[in-house]
């Protein structure tokens, strides 16, 4: 895929999945913005201040005199239990994972609606958003209000900006046990950030020119339902 002149934002960039996003979107030809909060993003912001989030896109634009896709990765949460969890933890992560992409998303529509061909955006979700999610209530109940943002944004701003959500399942640089996701995902093996990253290529390029509103998962066939290997086992036939 060709995104040469085309210029891209991807918050949370500096590793993992927003950096894997990042790299994609370098070799396919597009310029990027990498934006984080770290020393070693190329724009510092902390997106879940609308200032710093307006600055991000200012800055894109100043850059590359336009912006056509903007990739909404930040977010993120420990685990912690719902019922001792403070609730200036659960404000800030559901501030990180819903709020701020919508500050960006917010400051992006402003450019992208006024430009020829306008533009994308592009919310990273997750399948916590998707089932249920102990030890981590408040990350899942952000994410799944992040998909239905990405929903209710594609229909609002239509047909100049498209707004997709990309949900992946477990990732393999996310610290978890290859061999035990292997054991409950069809597809054997945790997501790679290269297989997120393509999926984002796809939604950004022509092929998807009338995709949005779309919730496109990224899980590997999903997960093996916990009841099943006991039915089976059991000898009780199809377990539907």
């Amino acid at each position: 895929m060709d995104f040469t002149g085309r210029a891209v934002v991807v918050t949370g960039g500096t590793r993992g999945i927003g950096a894997a996003i990042a790299s994609a979107f370098r070799e396919a030809g597009a310029q990027v913005l990498v934006c984080g909060r770290h020393e070693t993003a190329e724009f510092r912001a902390d997106v879940r201040d609308p200032e710093q989030a307006a600055a991000l896109v200012d800055a894109a634009v100043e850059r590359f005199g336009r912006l056509d896709v903007v990739v909404n990765n930040a977010g993120g949460a420990p685990a912690a239990p719902a019922a001792t969890a403070s609730p200036r933890l659960h404000a800030k992560i559901i501030e990180l994972n819903l709020i701020a992409p919508l500050h960006v998303a917010q400051a992006a529509n402003a450019v992208m609606r006024k430009q020829p061909g306008g533009g994308l955006i592009l919310m990273v979700g997750s399948v916590s958003g998707t089932r249920p999610s102990p030890g981590t209530a408040a990350y899942g109940a952000a994410k799944a209000g992040l998909h239905h943002l990405a929903t209710s944004l594609a229909a609002e701003w239509a047909p100049a900006v498209r707004v997709n959500s990309v949900i992946p399942g477990p990732v393999g640089s996310a610290g978890l046990d290859p061999s035990a996701v292997a054991r409950t995902v069809p597809m054997g093996r945790p997501a790679t950030p290269e297989d997120v990253a393509g999926v984002c290529l796809l939604l950004a390029s022509p092929l998807a020119a009338y995709v949005t509103g779309a919730a496109l998962t990224v899980h590997g066939g999903g997960e093996w339902p916990g009841y099943l290997p006991k039915l089976l086992k059991a000898g009780d036939g199809d377990p539907s």
